[in-house]
């Protein structure tokens, strides 16, 4: 059975000068034009196929990748505007719709061709798949499926009174708290993220580094990797602004330190008074 907005394993049914049909089985044949079937393609074999609904309402296959698919958050420009809501581009040549009803009333005045908007993708009951900017009808508050310290997928979405509210792997919702946060967010933004704690209540704390020192190792490289683009040395202690620090390596003050101090233990740069130097081999 195909799965509408999403990736599907398909095996190519038969070649036509127009392009490839597949096998959709209860579907019928689902038509992949001329220009995307990978060179050297033959009747059997199976295709890694996106799988979408045409101008037609036909099934249609794409082997590009969308900026978006089914269940997906993610921000969205707008194509143009029509009676029955907006066309957003999502990668794919039919557009994807946003009707009027999945609008928030706040919102309305703004969708306009050219501008963006934050929605999640969905299945509606005639099969279609289609855009919504009502986030909370389809995202759940609580969760019980993560581990503290687990990496997840984030997309931001408005401040609060305590920090920042993210979707969490476009599942549910998570906090991300101010003392969590050293520069700006976008909203519509995506970012890593970390499980930092599962509270009493199910709701989800979420971090933008990772927990104690798993992420030591890898910041340690991305600050050498600086270090070495600056011509060894750079002007910056941890006595410096953590504003300054943030902007040169995109972490907090209280993870640069940590990370000094791991490779400065492992002999990889100088702490000097004026700054720091990538150490000497040898």
């Amino acid at each position: 059975m195909v799965a509408l907005g999403l990736w599907n394993e398909l095996k190519l049914h038969r070649l036509a000068p127009e392009g490839a049909f597949l096998n959709g089985g209860e579907q019928g044949e689902v038509f992949l034009p001329l220009r995307e079937v990978p060179p050297g393609s033959r009747p059997g074999q199976t295709l890694r196929v996106f799988v979408y609904l045409d101008a037609e309402d036909c099934y249609a296959a794409s082997t590009r990748e969308p900026l978006a698919q089914r269940g997906d958050v993610a921000l969205l420009e707008v194509r143009s505007v029509n009676k029955l809501g907006a066309l957003l581009e999502w990668g794919l040549p039919s557009g994807l719709l946003l009707p009027w009803p999945e609008v928030k009333r706040d919102l309305k005045r703004l969708i306009q061709a050219g501008k963006t908007v934050l929605v999640i993708l969905f299945q509606d009951e005639d099969g279609r798949i289609k855009a919504s900017t009502r986030l909370e009808e389809f995202l759940e508050d609580e969760s019980t499926d993560f581990q503290e310290g687990q990496k997840v997928s984030l997309v931001v979405t408005d401040p609060t009174d305590i920090g920042v509210r993210v979707v969490v792997d476009s599942r549910c919702w998570g906090m991300v708290h101010r003392s969590d946060i050293f520069g700006p967010l976008r909203r519509g933004e995506t970012k890593d993220g970390y499980i930092k704690a599962l509270r009493e209540d199910h709701k989800l704390d979420v971090a933008l580094s990772a927990p104690g020192y798993a992420k030591i190792d890898a910041i340690a490289q991305d600050l050498l990797d600086v270090l070495k683009r600056k011509g060894g040395f750079l002007a910056v202690t941890d006595k410096s602004r953590p504003e300054e620090i943030y902007a040169l390596f995109g972490i907090s003050k209280k993870v640069f330190k940590q990370t000094l101090g791991a490779l400065y233990k492992a002999r990889r740069i100088l702490i000097e008074a004026e700054g720091i130097r990538i150490a000497p081999e040898g």
